[in-house]
């Protein structure tokens, strides 16, 4: 007996639909064929989808040869994807943007996450905020003799805009630089940070935020689903060569889809695959106690992040990392979800 894979199914069929119906350019040009990608990703909580399609097998239906690099970080990402180095990625939507401000022809094809930080600090920090509100600031600095120590990733990326906008816009207390002590703090290394008493508060994404919350000394000051309500936190990207093929990137998004409800169905399972592909300090328990926080939000819907993201972009430019806020139709690339919704 001879097995055919998905995959290869998916092959036959996506060039007999081109063929029959002449559809070639309707998303992206349509003229390319792709017979390998490379998809990148950063090992963050965030990122689900792609624990669940690595370790589902879902890469396997997609008609072409994926392979798999990780990377430490977002700027490390940008480098590898503005060479040519990959064609595809999960990871924050600040990146995307900073390519796309460069010139990088390539495309939003799914959100993953959203809504997905919390703001930890001391208890005396979370005290302060329910009995003063926005003039917590001043408190401390009153009672303290200095500013609150803030940890958080480097300007530009998601949580520091985040943090901007809490502080600059729903609290109103004026420029982040003049409210707080800010200094460069990587999500892996802020439990430890905080826990040593070298900062009174961070910005940090789950399973982080789980391992915080669960010190007695520590407490939620505020959730950014509740400060941008719907905001992107990490998307699918991919370079004009994959917009081009439309067989390879419809495929992707499916895939992808498929991941968002497999996590939305099995939970337990997709976290115990995020504890995988991450390890780390990432354990298996850890990650099944973070998949019911708040800040666990996994979504592929590309639509459902765009007013947010335009947002977001404004604080973007204006901490220097990209010229002007990415239009929205620069940014994303809607035909390939669309596609499979129909």
């Amino acid at each position: 007996m001879v097995q055919i894979s998905r995959r290869s199914l998916l092959q036959k069929a996506g060039a007999s639909t081109i063929a029959a119906t002449g559809i070639a350019g309707c998303l992206g040009q349509g003229g390319a064929s792709l017979d390998s990608v490379t998809v990148a990703y950063v090992p963050i909580y965030p990122n689900m989808q792609h624990y669940v399609m690595e370790q589902e097998g879902y890469y396997e239906d997609v008609p072409a040869d994926v392979s798999i690099e990780r990377f430490s970080s977002g700027p490390s990402v940008v480098k590898a994807f503005a060479s040519g180095d990959v064609d595809a990625a999960l990871f924050g939507i600040t990146p995307a943007m900073v390519l796309v401000d460069k010139g990088t022809n390539a495309g939003i094809l799914a959100a993953n996450s959203r809504n997905g930080f919390k703001i930890m600090g001391t208890t005396e920090l979370v005290d302060f905020y329910e009995q003063e509100g926005p003039a917590m600031f001043e408190r401390f600095e009153e009672e303290r003799g200095r500013k609150v120590r803030f940890g958080a990733p480097p300007d530009g990326s998601v949580p520091d805009i985040l943090l901007r906008y809490w502080i600059q816009e729903d609290l109103n207390v004026g420029e982040v630089e003049s409210a707080i002590n800010k200094s460069k703090v990587p999500p892996a290394k802020a439990v430890q940070t905080i826990q040593s008493g070298d900062i009174d508060a961070t910005i940090i994404q789950e399973p982080f935020a789980t391992v915080i919350g669960q010190d007695d000394g520590f407490g939620e000051l505020a959730w950014s689903g509740d400060i941008l309500e719907a905001h992107p936190v990490t998307v699918l990207f991919a370079n004009q060569h994959v917009l081009d093929d439309s067989a390879v990137a419809q495929s992707l998004v499916e895939q992808h889809v498929a991941a968002t409800e497999f996590t939305a169905d099995s939970p337990d399972a997709a976290a115990a695959h995020a504890a995988t592909v991450i390890g780390s300090d990432v354990s298996e328990d850890l990650a099944t106690a973070a998949i019911d926080s708040k800040a666990s939000e996994f979504i592929s819907n590309p639509h459902a992040i765009t007013d947010q993201a335009a947002t977001m972009g404004e604080f973007v430019a204006n901490v220097g990392n990209i010229e002007d806020p990415v239009a929205t139709e620069n940014l994303f690339a809607f035909d390939p979800y669309d596609a499979i919704q129909e």
